[in-house]
């Protein structure tokens, strides 16, 4: 079994917390006794290199100078993408990974993937685990809050599919903040990949990052997502898929990844919180 894992880092020493949420994730990918290779694409980010060449990180590392970016935008996840679709072409793996580099992901995970193989005999499919738990303050909330958020998929594909997936993505573009996740579910329908959701068997924390330190307000998440979701359009518009993975939100989403044998008490309380809330949802935004 060959993993490549498709992330980019923050810059080193600019916020303790960041650093240390980064290591934590790195260390628990270590611990995953695979096969895996990261793919990097860094934009000018202080310190990465030596600090993955410190630590012996086996990757696949790509700078890709913000200069060659449009003006004041960080990083750009369609660029880190095409990256790791050609070193997945060009190599011989067997699942891509893309995740946030801010989770802890357990040793067991690729246990679970493998008996997808087994057990649902498929040879291409995508496998997510939502929602994650979240650590904010250090404290864990609710093991069954709705959080928004998908933050790993990871793909069984074979070369012609990645091939698909590259040329799909050639007139995408995507900048900083936004969408990752709704693009990534689209993704599974254009490629025709079932979707499992290895949450009852996976469970995934997730820190929250110190965005103050690093310049990322709300307002700055907020207008990059609704540019990334303008280009996305685009990129549903021409694959002929749905506009509601723009639309319709997590509402939709949680549609398209629905399947009764993922369930478990907690996803089923998750789910129900998360559609019982909608109409007060709905009604407060129609307010303001």
């Amino acid at each position: 079994m060959k993993i490549l894992w498709m992330t980019s880092l923050r810059p080193i020493g600019v916020s303790k917390e960041n650093d240390k949420i980064q290591n934590l994730f790195l260390n628990s990918i270590l611990s995953i006794n695979k096969d895996i290779k990261f793919s990097l694409t860094q934009f000018d980010d202080k310190g990465v290199f030596d600090y993955i060449k410190k630590k012996k990180i086996r990757s696949y590392y790509v700078n890709h100078k913000k200069k060659f970016l449009p003006k004041r935008k960080k990083y750009s996840n369609k660029i880190m993408l095409m990256n790791a679709l050609k070193q997945y072409i060009k190599n011989d793996f067997n699942y891509l990974v893309y995740s946030t580099a801010d989770i802890l992901v357990p040793p067991n995970i690729f246990a679970e993937i493998k008996k997808i193989n087994y057990i649902e005999k498929q040879k291409e499919f995508s496998a997510i685990v939502f929602p994650n738990t979240l650590i904010k303050n250090g404290m864990i909330n609710s093991l069954t809050t709705p959080h928004y958020g998908i933050d790993i998929f990871i793909f069984r594909i074979n070369k012609k599919t990645a091939k698909k997936f590259l040329k799909s993505i050639k007139d995408w573009d995507q900048y900083d903040w936004g969408i990752n996740d709704n693009f990534y579910v689209s993704v599974c329908e254009l490629l025709n990949l079932p979707i499992y959701n290895i949450f009852k068997k996976v469970s995934i924390l997730k820190f929250e990052n110190d965005f103050k330190t690093i310049n990322e307000s709300r307002n700055w998440q907020i207008s990059s997502w609704n540019e990334n979701k303008t280009f996305f359009l685009k990129f549903l518009n021409s694959n002929n898929l749905s506009s509601l993975y723009a639309y319709g939100s997590y509402y939709y989403l949680l549609l398209k990844i629905f399947r009764l044998s993922d369930l478990n008490i907690k996803l089923i309380l998750i789910y129900l919180k998360f559609y019982i809330l909608t109409p007060y949802r709905i009604f407060l935004k129609f307010f303001n």
